[in-house]
């Protein structure tokens, strides 16, 4: 899962990029109203925004608002700290999916996040799966014909990136920016690298990933 967090406290912010990302969910992070703005109109790659309603430049209202004129469908999650039936009713009226009153405890907006991209996905469930290849969420674990598939860190998460849209293809950027979130020092050319191991890995097992010329790359059943 990739997330567009719009929060303008640095120390929060911080904090819940780094928790957020050790549990596995990517965090792209900005502390302005303009930028969130910018970012879901330029991006487009997120499976769901996390919107503080205090942010300087453009408000949290008017960004969401934005984002529903447009006809984003983008599941948005509000953190307020107004936790009253009319703020609530207002938020949803507006757009929102779902909110958190601060404070909150992180393991709830984890499970508010995930269960938010499940409704918006339709057909999510915790095993995702392309042929004999299947990713069980729960365990962390690729399996191929039912047995564990040994792979690194990084071949596993290119790997989830693809195998969650399986069929559809991602470009270098988007691996990219999926999977080495805040390191600007790599480069496209090491999602080749990435996605060469992952080729040997998977050949004769009845799932390739191909390279679809203009578009990037897709995970698909032989």
């Amino acid at each position: 899962m990739r997330i567009l967090l719009a929060e303008d406290d640095h120390s929060l912010g911080t904090w819940l990029s780094r928790a957020l990302e050790h549990a596995g969910i990517q965090v792209e992070w900005v502390s302005d109203g303009r930028l969130a703005d910018r970012a879901l109109q330029e991006h487009g790659d997120h499976d769901a925004l996390v919107l503080d309603l205090g942010l300087p430049g453009l408000d949290g209202l008017a960004v969401l608002q934005r984002l529903r004129d447009r006809d984003q469908r983008l599941p948005a999650l509000i953190l307020t700290a107004r936790d009253s039936l009319d703020e609530r009713v207002r938020l949803l009226r507006a757009g929102a999916d779902d909110f958190l009153a601060k404070p909150f405890e992180l393991a709830e907006l984890e499970a508010r996040l995930h269960a938010l991209v499940r409704r918006a996905r339709g057909t999510e469930h915790a095993r995702q799966a392309c042929g004999p290849l299947v990713y069980d969420s729960a365990r962390k674990q690729f399996f191929l014909h039912g047995e564990a598939l040994a792979l690194s860190p990084r071949e596993q998460a290119v790997l989830r990136v693809l195998v969650q849209r399986s069929g559809e293809p991602f470009s270098k950027q988007q691996i990219l920016d999926r999977v080495f979130v805040g390191d600007e020092d790599v480069h496209p050319e090491a999602v080749e690298v990435f996605v060469h191991r992952l080729r040997k890995r998977l050949e004769g097992s009845g799932v390739r990933i191909v390279t679809l010329r203009g578009l990037g790359y897709a995970l698909e059943a032989e």
